[in-house]
């Protein structure tokens, strides 16, 4: 017979066991609600990795550029300390010199090297989530502006990207293959001339973004006008060759290569695109007061004198004639037009219509800003329609050399050299000139030694509009000419 006592004994092993379990689904619920949550898909794409992740002296650190596919060394001319092509690198160092500084105080800001209105520009993309608190990624701030930047986030990609090329019998198709599933991971597309000016313009133009919109009252407190010229300003920051192995991996096409008037001309139109749809949004207005960005700063910033005989130092700008036979009234600051000045010399290359269609339009923009804000606004939009239009039709078109000299003869015409009356404008046109000299030598054209022969005029236009301050339209547009001229000769 079986006692209570002995019943006790052998319930007990059972008793123990099921107190275990329970204990462990304790800890399994628990260990579930502590467990930081599976990353998606889109997070891993979205996430930054950081400028230490592509220094590996396998990867894009070594000493030297010698490396088989890319160069490898192009951290160290991203490090450059003194060279534009370093610029980037040192975004978010220059927040902490004097300069920063004094801007800073102006502004009421505590330190440049740590606030918002500067952060957006100066600094990646995944410094900004992480100070935000996203933490989308562990990038420092002291990265300034990294790879991902402009490359895209490379948490996606990354591992693809290190994984190099295996032993398929068709090298190139393997590279072209590998960069398109990265492309679809998150690189950005930095070879198509609109994905490159979209990621571009943000920090070099503008945008709706925190940070990244440098206002007539920043501008005013000393940071520098901004302009931008998307061909020179990328020929400055390549750390690439376009070499067969470029050609293949960006092209799918053998002997492929960057086209520097298609480059160009798309990031006049996207400049100008921008400009008018940050216009028409609530960046037009600072208070009561339009926002100065837009409007041409030398049409107001000029020498004043009191003086017994009056001497006018403006010049009237025929572009900015209102249509119906009136000109823009004295005194009436216009719209900053440089780009719109390069666009209305490019657009007759692919279009007369739309040429035709961007004139009638800039007239009523320009009169439409004599009304009131809704009437700009409305004009704006129509205006901007036109630009689409027109980036697209330069996207879609195959630039030669010889339309690189067409170009240069546009911009000269009198049509559009008597345009060149205020700073910026000038500025765009030494730039566009300079651009399309090296895609004539890129194309063959027209040889290095030529071209090397010509730079002295180049250089002394350039001069003309080094100093805002300091410049004389009258003289600008004869260096200018002294360039075209010789261009022209070695047609």
């Amino acid at each position: 017979m079986t006692t209570h006592a002995g019943r006790e004994r052998r319930d007990r092993p059972w008793a123990a066991l099921a107190a275990l379990a329970l204990i462990l689904a304790v800890l399994a619920v628990a260990a579930v609600i502590a467990a930081p949550p599976a990353r998606s898909q889109a997070e891993v794409a979205g996430r930054y990795t950081g400028v230490a992740s592509c220094a590996g002296s396998t990867c894009h650190g070594r000493m030297e550029g010698d490396g088989t596919i890319v160069r490898q060394d192009e951290l160290m001319k991203w490090q450059e300390p003194s060279t534009p092509g370093g610029a980037h690198s040192r975004a978010w160092a220059v927040l902490s010199n004097s300069r920063s500084q004094f801007i800073a105080r102006n502004l009421g800001l505590k330190d440049a090297a740590t606030a918002p209105m500067c952060l957006g520009c100066h600094s990646s993309k995944g410094a900004i989530d992480a100070a935000g608190g996203a933490m989308r990624g562990t990038v420092p701030l002291e990265d300034g502006v990294g790879c991902e930047s402009c490359h895209g986030p490379a948490g996606g990609w990354i591992a693809s990207h290190y994984a190099g090329i295996g032993t398929n019998a068709d090298p190139d198709r393997e590279m072209r293959e590998k960069h398109l599933a990265n492309l679809s991971a998150g690189l950005k597309k930095l070879e198509d001339p609109v994905v490159r000016a979209r990621v571009c313009v943000d920090c070099h133009f503008g945008s709706s973004g925190e940070g990244q919109f440098v206002t007539h009252r920043i501008m005013a407190a000393g940071h520098p006008r901004i302009a931008f010229e998307l061909d020179l300003f990328s020929s400055l920051q390549a750390h690439h060759q376009e070499d067969g192995d470029y050609s293949w991996r960006k092209f799918g096409v053998a002997n492929a290569r960057t086209d520097h008037v298609q480059m160009w001309a798309v990031g006049q139109a996207t400049a100008l695109e921008r400009s008018l749809q940050l216009f028409q949004s609530k960046r037009g207005t600072e208070g009561m007061f339009p926002e100065f960005y837009f409007l041409d700063c030398h049409s107001c910033h000029r020498p004043i004198f009191d003086q017994a005989k009056p001497v006018k130092t403006s010049l009237n700008n025929p572009g900015r004639a209102l249509g119906d036979g009136r000109s823009l009234p004295e005194g009436m600051p216009p719209y900053n037009d440089e780009n719109l000045i390069m666009l209305s010399a490019a657009a007759r290359l692919v279009s007369a219509d739309l040429a035709g269609e961007l004139s009638a339009r800039t007239a009523a923009f320009h009169r439409a800003m004599t009304v009131d804000r809704d009437s700009a606004r409305a004009a704006a939009a129509q205006l901007g329609a036109t630009v689409g239009k027109l980036k697209a039709a330069f996207a879609s078109r195959n630039f030669s050399g010889t339309d690189a000299f067409a170009l240069v003869d546009a911009i000269s015409a009198k049509a559009i050299s008597d345009r060149f009356t205020d700073f910026s404008g000038s500025q765009q046109a030494v730039m566009g000139v300079d651009t399309l000299l090296n895609a004539m030598v890129s194309s063959g054209r027209i040889t290095v030694g030529a071209a090397a022969g010509i730079r002295g005029d180049i250089d002394r236009a350039y001069a003309a509009v080094k100093d805002p301050n300091a410049y004389k339209p009258v003289q600008f547009q004869q260096s200018l000419g002294s360039a075209v001229r010789a261009i022209r000769a070695l047609r």
